[in-house]
């Protein structure tokens, strides 16, 4: 039931327990509001006027301010994002997490994880700060991306923070089409088996995504050709390698 709620959820995040509830009721499951309730609960999942509940804040943590509103983006390297999402298994399911440049749409960085520490999120930071520096680093307002060790890292590289309103994923517009092409394009179609399996998968499919999958914003280039393009990313020009995201199979926190 968990795999229909979730594609179910990418297709309509706008659906509550209620109205997913019934849904689950026309496809032929006798179930009730509380346990699809308890079920979305575990998944991280909410309607999304109403975006994922993987974004609950820590009580203390610091919020930031959302700076992007009114920003022209005009360069790579001006934005990063990263967000979390629920991917799953054949039995269970792991957590993802990725770092994009907002103007290429490139994914500098992801890991995957069995659970919601900050570990995971401050791993894929690191590799995404191999590449190069954002002026400007925006996420949601999750215990993850609030912690003192999230921030602290940040700001010690004098990274501007701007965090998403709360219930406003359009705030973070860029990442939340990522996270529906990854689930369409490759979750979905591939049915994993285990953790090692989903991160081979993607692995494999970010490499495509960045490097060969042609996107209609960006006047159908790849977001490697966008991003390496630039003068402003000498750094990344070095790194080829880690462009392709050629990691240890099993690299997670």
């Amino acid at each position: 039931m968990q795999r229909l709620i979730d594609e179910q959820y990418t297709r309509t995040p706008f659906y509550g327990t209620r109205k997913m509830t019934y849904w689950l009721g026309e496809q032929g499951y006798r179930v009730n509001v509380k346990r699809v309730r308890r079920l979305m609960r575990h998944m991280g999942l909410e309607a999304i006027y109403a975006k994922p509940r993987l974004s609950v804040p820590e009580p203390g943590h610091r919020i930031s301010p959302y700076g992007l509103r009114g920003l022209s983006i005009e360069r790579p390297n001006q934005v990063w994002s990263s967000d979390i999402t629920y991917v799953r298994l054949r039995q269970g399911f792991i957590f993802l997490t990725a770092v994009m440049d907002w103007y290429s749409r490139y994914v500098l960085a992801w890991e995957v994880s069995g659970s919601l520490e900050t570990s995971f999120c401050l791993a894929a930071l690191e590799w995404a700060l191999q590449l190069g520096q954002p002026e400007i680093f925006n996420t949601d307002q999750g215990a993850q991306f609030t912690s003192e060790a999230f921030t602290g890292r940040l700001e010690a590289g004098g990274i501007d923070i701007s965090m998403d309103g709360r219930g406003r994923a359009s705030d973070n517009i860029f990442i939340e089409r990522l996270w529906r092409t990854v689930k369409y394009e490759e979750v979905y179609l591939k049915d994993y088996w285990d953790v090692r399996d989903a991160v081979c998968n993607l692995k494999s499919y970010f490499a495509f995504y960045n490097q060969e999958r042609l996107h209609q914003a960006l006047g159908y280039q790849t977001p490697a050709a966008i991003y390496f393009r630039s003068e402003r990313c000498p750094v990344a020009r070095r790194k080829t390698e880690v462009m392709k995201v050629d990691r240890v199979i099993d690299r997670r926190s």
